[in-house]
């Protein structure tokens, strides 16, 4: 199937009501590639509290922390099949699983960057931009990421000798009502959250599980950068709340135990039945971990699918994931069909 470019998908998505969009871990590579690409994160990662975690990694041949994940957990799911006396090192793979997903959290925000100044401002300027394609015009943003990058966008000023951008910026968390002036705000719950337009599907940096409540960090209310917030507290065990599960199943059953990630759930699906919407997807692969979000689409009723393509379309993984998009296409029923259409996502310019 033919390219197009960013601006041709944007124009002939014109034709329906509301565009939305899924972001995936390319998002945050685009900005920084050094620190978000899960090779930077494998080569930061601090394996000594669990060595043996580490091996896994090489006999997978992957830097990917979720293929490494998945595979331990499944492992632990089949092994009683071949070793019916292989309890400890079930119980062990269990634990190595566990341990990788707080590896991966604690090198995120060990390596992310500190404050949105070690960004450039054209950048994120270029990125309120784009978001203002689906934020201004009355769509929504989910995004599967844990990092920082989507929510400084969303915070920071325009250029100030540009046009000025109005984005749509409620994610669902205002005032705590019996403590209005605490150093946090959290989610207002499903009634609340009801005109909520960004969502993080599977949790974030700045987003922590208190038992009763769910917090979301700020810097405005503390005036303490939101990476040392966390880092504070996953250094007291305290941990954000964060979807890091190996398979598809595995994070849709976290994500049906959790209000907030399940009202994020279902906005998505509610717009992904909507007929007369469309969704882009940038900077995600369609991997089969992700088959959660995607298999909604895949049942959903919106008319077209816009994705986002990095470079030569003819390569390997690019037509990994051009099939996998017309597989999900074709899964439609006859009565709902859906479109798929491929951009360039370089020509996006998310980050200028």
């Amino acid at each position: 199937m033919p390219v197009i470019t960013f601006d041709q998908a944007i124009a002939d998505s014109a034709q329906f009501n509301k565009r939305h969009l899924l972001l995936g871990n390319g998002f945050s590579i685009a900005c920084r590639a050094d620190i978000f690409h899960y090779g930077s994160l494998f080569s930061r990662a601090d394996f000594s509290s669990c060595p043996e975690a580490e091996t896994v990694f090489g006999l997978l041949n992957t830097q990917d922390f979720e293929t490494a994940i998945r595979a331990l957990e499944n492992a632990a799911t089949i092994l009683p099949a071949y070793v019916p006396d292989g309890v400890d090192a079930i119980a062990k793979m269990q634990d190595h699983a566990a341990a990788l997903k707080e590896i991966l959290i604690q090198t995120i925000a060990g390596n992310h960057p500190a404050v949105p100044p070690e960004i450039e401002d054209d950048k994120f300027w270029a990125c309120r931009a784009f978001l203002a394609h689906f934020l201004a015009a009355g769509g929504q943003v989910f995004t599967l990421n844990y990092d920082l990058l989507l929510y400084w966008t969303l915070m920071h000023g325009d250029d100030p000798v540009g046009d000025q951008i109005n984005l749509a910026t409620n994610d669902g968390f205002g005032n705590d009502e019996e403590d209005p002036d605490a150093e946090y705000v959290v989610w207002q719950g499903e009634i609340g959250a009801h005109d909520a337009r960004v969502h993080f599907l599977h949790g974030a940096l700045h987003l922590f599980d208190s038992g009763s409540e769910l917090k979301k960090y700020t810097w405005i209310r503390k005036g303490v950068p939101l990476v040392e917030q966390a880092r504070s507290a996953i250094d007291a065990n305290a941990y954000p709340l964060f979807v890091a599960e190996g398979t598809s199943a595995q994070k849709k059953a976290k994500i049906r135990h959790n209000a907030y990630l399940y009202q994020g759930f279902k906005q998505f699906t509610a717009n992904v039945k909507t007929g007369t919407h469309c969704f882009f997807v940038f900077g995600h692969s369609l991997a089969t971990n992700d088959d959660h979000i995607l298999i909604r689409m895949a049942r959903g009723k919106f008319k077209k699918l816009y994705v986002g393509i990095y470079g030569d379309p003819l390569t390997e993984d690019n037509q990994r994931i051009m099939n996998r998009a017309n597989e999900l296409a074709a899964q439609r029923h006859v009565t709902n069909p859906l479109s798929v259409a491929f951009y360039d996502a370089a020509t996006a310019m998310v980050w200028g």
